[in-house]
């Protein structure tokens, strides 16, 4: 099967007339005239009114390394080597209750930092499983791709914690 290039022009049962605007490894993107922008798998039913030659591949570099490494993760055990900033290493996190009559308790930084990061591996296996479930529409994984957001905004706050600032918590983007 040969792929449509960005430009060709189809006719959908359902959808009617409409001009593929882009191309993915698994679907068409397709700007319908009465319908709007809708996504289509490949082998879709559609008739070809006008095939566009598209010289631009049609799976870029940035998905082809996304797909290895999501591959990677989900097939491997290995987990990502997360560093504690250098200024927390070998210190100890004393939790103080309010009441001076309580005992103190202390924990090793590290013990606590490895269970944040814990936290965040089991958040990101959650997450692919969410987006492979074919038991989901794709309004409830939006749903709980929300929710996994929310919790890692909620996580923000052990950011201070991490050596390396692109394996910090990300929350909801305020724009």
């Amino acid at each position: 099967m040969k792929l449509l290039g960005i430009g060709s022009r189809i006719n959908h049962p359902e959808y009617g007339k409409g001009v593929v605007t882009n191309v993915t490894s698994q679907h068409y993107w397709v700007t319908f005239i009465d319908n709007g922008l809708e996504t289509l798998d490949l082998d879709d039913n559609f008739k070809v009114i006008e095939t566009a030659e598209d010289d631009v591949d049609t799976v870029s570099f940035y998905e082809i390394e996304k797909s290895l490494r999501d591959i990677l993760k989900k097939w491997s055990d290995v987990s990502e080597i997360v560093s504690i900033g250098d200024k927390w290493k070998g210190g100890k996190l004393i939790m103080q209750p309010g009441d001076e009559n309580l005992k103190s308790s202390e924990l090793p930084i590290d013990k606590f930092f490895h269970k944040i990061t814990m936290v965040r591996d089991r958040l990101r296996v959650m997450e692919q499983k969410i987006n492979s479930s074919k038991n989901l529409d794709e309004q409830e994984k939006i749903d709980l791709q929300q929710y996994i957001t929310r919790s890692y905004g909620s996580l923000t706050s052990f950011n201070v914690l991490f050596k390396l600032k692109s394996q910090q918590f990300k929350g909801q983007s305020s724009k």
